[in-house]
């Protein structure tokens, strides 16, 4: 096919990553797909002729390095990077332990940059190139009980907003997708962490957030095969978007955040304004 990318995907092994990569090769497009576990990301998204499986823990530097370097000696170029690969570490801030913290910013936000680090020298030889970012809601809003999520997320966001100029220059283009709840295995018990009860304070409502995120579980609203087909559809575009909002219930929480900023604004409008130095203004 005349359009033909090659796509690398992080954390092809389970969730969205595997509807990723399975999307991106029915549409005709070339695949790396990567993961910790190489046994479940080959067992997870098949066997292809334009497909290639590798080992990757995106908090290892090394891994990523090595991983970009067998994708360019199979197919000779890398067009398209999905950074999807992430973790969840669920509970109060003060509950959850500066490691689980740790955790959760290697993997969600440190990973990230890590493989893309290590792709952006290849797409700077070829002048072209498109990184996407998954990151989620928790990205432009925070919530109770996701101080960690959160973090990661708006680190991400962050980062990759600042990214997006650096590379233009070199033909290089980002998008942010910002899903909503996907029937995805994010919430199973062996994705999400949680942390340990210790601080009785927090007690009852742990016991709510607790019963929340675990009900969630297999009831989210968002089909993973749909948003995977649309992200083929976006990485298409001549001019991609920088933020794509993936879901209803996302569209919705964006408006309500934009709003909530606007009110922001407006309620302090005079005190904001009245702020400017003035020369001369002081004695």
């Amino acid at each position: 096919m005349s359009n033909r990318k090659i796509w690398f995907i992080t954390g092809a092994g389970r969730g969205m990553g595997v509807d990723f990569a399975k999307a991106a090769l029915a549409a005709g497009h070339a695949v790396v797909a990567s993961g910790r576990d190489i046994d479940r990301v080959s067992k997870a998204v098949g066997s292809a002729n334009e497909l290639l499986t590798v080992k990757l823990d995106v908090t290892r530097r090394g891994d990523a390095e090595a991983a970009m370097r067998a994708a360019v000696d199979r197919f000779g170029r890398i067009d398209v990077l999905v950074n999807n690969a992430a973790s969840f570490y669920a509970g109060y801030f003060e509950e959850l332990t500066p490691e689980q913290f740790d955790r959760q910013l290697a993997a969600s936000l440190i990973g990230p940059m890590n493989v893309t680090r290590a792709v952006l020298p290849i797409m700077r030889k070829q002048r072209s190139g498109h990184i996407v970012s998954i990151s989620s809601t928790a990205g432009l809003v925070g919530f109770e009980f996701g101080s960690a999520y959160a973090a990661s997320k708006f680190g991400l966001e962050g980062w990759m907003a600042s990214l997006a100029p650096e590379v233009a220059p070199f033909g290089i283009t980002t998008t942010v997708v910002n899903p909503g709840f996907f029937r995805t295995e994010l919430l199973t018990e062996q994705s999400t962490n949680y942390a340990e009860p210790s601080i009785a304070d927090y007690a009852e409502r742990r016991a709510q957030q607790l019963e929340f995120w675990r009900t969630q579980n297999g009831k989210q609203s968002g089909d993973p095969a749909k948003l995977a087909r649309a992200l083929v559809t976006i990485v298409d575009q001549a001019r991609p978007p920088l933020r794509f909002i993936a879901g209803a219930d996302a569209m919705a929480t964006s408006e309500q955040t934009v709003a909530a900023l606007q009110r922001q604004i407006d309620a302090f409008r005079d005190l904001s304004t009245s702020l400017a130095f003035h020369e001369g203004a002081r004695k």
